[in-house]
């Protein structure tokens, strides 16, 4: 039975059992919900405005004119399209890094983009 049964996540043992419609480890008393999660994992995925998952080097596009403060200082504009993104955690809520023509290397909001 224990072949079908994910590993704890835990400590990774291999003799989990199930108890209900939760799922147990002997060794380290863990108990976990694999439905949830399998819930909890995609929503921890990062989504652009239409709600399509975002992997690195994908190609997205602005969705609303952007001010940009500092040295370069302007505006990029809707529609301008940045190639290659990579996913991390920025400041705040800016979870894309990418480097966008004219403007170099930044941070950007993955609501402020849509998937090209």
């Amino acid at each position: 039975m224990s072949d079908t049964l994910p590993p704890c996540p835990r400590c990774a043992s291999e003799y989990t059992y199930e108890m209900g419609d939760l799922v147990v480890c002997p060794e380290c008393a863990h108990e976990w919900s694999p439905s949830e999660e399998a819930e909890a994992a995609e929503s921890a995925a990062i989504k652009d405005s239409n709600g399509n998952v975002l992997t690195d080097g994908d190609d997205v596009v602005i969705i609303k004119d952007l001010k940009v403060k500092g040295a370069g200082g302007g505006t990029i504009k809707v529609g301008t399209k940045v190639r290659g993104i990579r996913l991390s955690p920025g400041v705040g809520d800016h979870d894309i890094e990418a480097k966008v023509d004219g403007f170099g290397q930044m941070q950007l909001k993955s609501s402020i983009v849509r998937k090209a």
